[in-house]
C-alpha cells in the first residue's frame, strides 16, 4: 500500500483491492489505538482497596494503643499498687513510645528482610502477645514489658503500612489512600475512648481493653494471607514473574506491561547492595533523608501531642468536660482527616501541607493571644478552646496525613524501606521528647512563650516546604525517583 501510494497511481482512484487494504489498515489502526487506550487507561481503585484497607489495620491499632491507657490509667495504678506514684504512671505510658522507637529502628530491616505482607504478620504478634500481658498481668513489671512489646509492634507497623499502601496503590488514588491511613487512625483512637467509658463504673474493666486490642491485631496477621506482596519488592528480590502477577491483581492485567517498564527504568543493577546508616546520611540520597525527617521533625515540633495533652486542661478550666473535651477534639480530627480525603488528589500533597502548617501557626498566635488575655475571662477560655480546635483540625488536612504518604513517594525503591525506618525513628525520638519536657517548660516559660515556640516552628515549616517539597500528584513512582535523582 505504501509502494502505491509513492507511486503513478497515487492520483488515480483506488481498486477494490486497494480499499480493501485501506479497510485493513483502518481496522488494525483502531485496534491498535484501543489497545494502547486499554493499557494507558487508569486502573481501577476497586483491585487495589481491599488490600489497603486490610494495611490499615495497623493505623487502627495505632491509633487504639496510643490511647487505650488515658482513662484506665488510674484503675491500673490502683488495681497494681502504684497509685500517685506520677514517675511510674509516666513509665506505663513513655515504656510503649520506648518500644516503638526500637521497632521503628528495624522496621526497614524487616520489611526488604522478608517482604511487607509477612512484616505486617510479625508486627502483630508482639501486639498479641504484649496486649495479652498487659490484660493479665498483676504486676508493674508485667505491665510495663507488655506495653514495651506492643510498642515493638507499633514501631514496625506504621512505616510498613506507608511503605505498603505506597507501593500497592495507583498513581490517581496514591494519596487518598495515605489520607484514608489518617481517617482510620482517628477511629482507633476514638474506639480507645469509646471502651475505656465504663473502666470507672467496672472493676478490673482496663483487662478488657487490652484483651479487645488483640482481635483486630489477629484479624491482620489472617487476612495478610490473602492480600498481594508489594510488586516493588518481589521486583527487587528478581522474582519479575511474581511482580507481574501481583501487579495484575491490583492494576488489572493490561496495566502490568506498563507497570514493570517503569520499574525496569529505575533499575540500575544496585538494588541487591545493602543499605547502611552512613549511606542514608552520606549517600547520594541524603538530601531526600534529610527532607524526610525534618517533615517529622518539624510535624512534632509544631507541638500537636503537647496540645492534645493540654486540652483536657484547658477545656476543663472552660467548664467544658474531659470527656467532651475529648469528643470535640476527636471531631476535629476526623473531620480535618476527611477533608484531607477529598483534597489530598485533587490539590496535591504540597499546597497541604504549606496551608496547614500556616494554619496552625495562626491557630498559635490566637493561643498566645487568648493567654494574654485576663485569666478569669471567659472569652479567653473559649478562644483558647477555638485556636486548639483549629490547631487540631489544621493538623489533620495536612501535617499528620501527608508525610507518611509523601516520604515513601520521594525515598528512592533501592532505599525505600531502611529510610522511611530512620525518619519515623526521628518522629519517634521528638515524639518522647516533646510529651516529657511539655509541662516542665509551662511551669517555666509560660504559655505565650511556649505556644510562641511552637507557632515559630509551624512557620519554620512553611518555609523548608515551599523550599524543599516538590508535588507527588499524579505522578508514579517512578518519575518521582527519576525527577530526584542526583545529578
Amino acid at each position: 500500500m505504501l509502494g502505491r501510494l509513492h507511486g503513478s497511481s497515487m492520483y488515480k482512484r483506488g481498486t477494490s483491492t486497494d480499499n480493501m487494504d485501506s479497510f485493513d489498515i483502518d481496522d488494525n489502526s483502531a485496534l491498535l489505538e484501543n489497545g494502547m487506550e486499554q493499557e494507558t487507561s487508569t486502573p481501577s481503585w476497586k483491585l487495589s482497596f481491599p488490600h489497603v484497607l486490610v494495611a490499615t489495620i495497623v493505623s487502627f491499632l495505632f491509633g487504639y494503643h496510643l490511647g487505650v491507657v488515658n482513662e484506665p490509667l488510674e484503675s491500673i495504678a490502683s488495681d497494681l499498687g502504684f497509685n500517685g506514684n506520677t514517675l511510674e504512671e509516666g513509665l506505663v505510658v513513655s515504656t510503649c513510645l520506648a518500644g516503638a522507637f526500637l521497632g521503628s529502628l528495624a522496621s526497614g530491616w524487616i520489611a526488604d528482610g522478608v517482604g511487607r505482607r509477612r512484616a505486617f504478620q510479625l508486627c502483630a504478634l508482639p501486639m498479641i502477645v504484649g496486649s495479652a500481658l498487659s490484660a493479665t498481668t498483676r504486676t508493674l513489671v508485667g505491665m510495663l514489658l507488655g506495653r514495651f512489646l506492643v510498642g515493638i509492634g507499633l514501631g514496625v507497623g506504621p512505616p510498613v503500612a506507608s511503605l505498603y499502601v505506597t507501593e500497592v496503590s495507583p498513581a490517581h488514588v496514591r494519596g487518598t489512600y495515605g489520607s484514608f491511613i489518617q481517617i482510620v487512625l482517628c477511629f482507633g483512637l476514638m474506639a480507645s475512648l469509646l471502651v475505656g467509658i465504663p473502666v470507672k463504673s467496672i472493676v478490673g474493666w482496663w483487662r478488657y481493653c487490652f484483651w479487645i486490642s488483640t482481635i483486630p491485631a489477629a484479624l491482620l496477621a489472617l487476612a495478610m494471607v490473602f492480600c498481594v506482596e508489594s510488586p516493588h519488592w518481589l521486583y527487587k528480590q528478581g522474582r519479575i514473574a511474581e511482580a507481574e502477577a501481583e501487579f495484575g491483581r491490583i492494576f488489572g492485567v493490561p496495566h502490568v506491561k506498563t507497570a514493570i517498564t517503569e520499574l525496569a527504568k529505575i533499575d540500575r543493577g544496585d538494588e541487591a547492595d545493602s543499605v547502611n546508616l552512613s549511606e542514608l546520611m552520606l549517600g547520594r540520597h541524603s538530601r531526600v533523608v534529610f527532607i524526610g525527617s525534618a517533615l517529622y521533625a518539624l510535624q512534632q515540633l509544631s507541638g500537636i501531642n503537647a496540645v492534645f495533652y493540654f486540652s483536657s486542661t484547658v477545656f476543663r478550666r472552660a467548664g467544658v468536660s474531659s470527656n467532651l473535651a475529648n469528643v470535640l477534639v476527636g471531631i476535629a480530627n476526623l473531620t480535618g482527616a476527611i477533608i484531607a480525603l477529598i483534597l489530598m488528589d485533587k490539590l496535591g500533597r504540597r499546597i497541604l501541607l504549606l496551608w496547614s502548617f500556616f494554619g496552625m501557626a495562626a491557630a498559635m498566635a490566637l493561643q498566645v493571644f487568648a493567654a494574654s488575655l485576663p485569666g478569669s475571662t471567659s472569652g479567653s477560655f473559649y478562644l483558647s478552646i477555638g485556636s486548639m480546635l483549629m490547631f487540631v483540625l489544621t493538623f489533620a488536612t495536612g501535617a499528620g496525613p501527608v508525610p507518611s504518604l509523601l516520604l515513601p513517594e520521594i525515598l528512592p525503591s533501592r532505599i525505600r524501606a531502611k529510610a522511611m525506618a530512620f525518619c519515623m525513628s526521628v518522629h519517634w525520638v521528638l515524639n518522647f521528647f516533646v510529651g516529657l519536657m511539655f509541662l516542665p517548660l509551662l511551669e517555666q516559660i509560660g504559655p505565650q512563650l511556649l505556644y510562641s515556640i511552637f507557632g515559630t516552628f509551624c512557620l519554620m515549616a512553611v518555609v523548608f516546604v515551599k523550599r524543599n517539597v516538590m508535588e507527588t500528584k499524579g505522578k508514579s513512582l517512578q518519575e518521582i525517583e527519576i525527577a530526584l535523582l542526583p545529578q
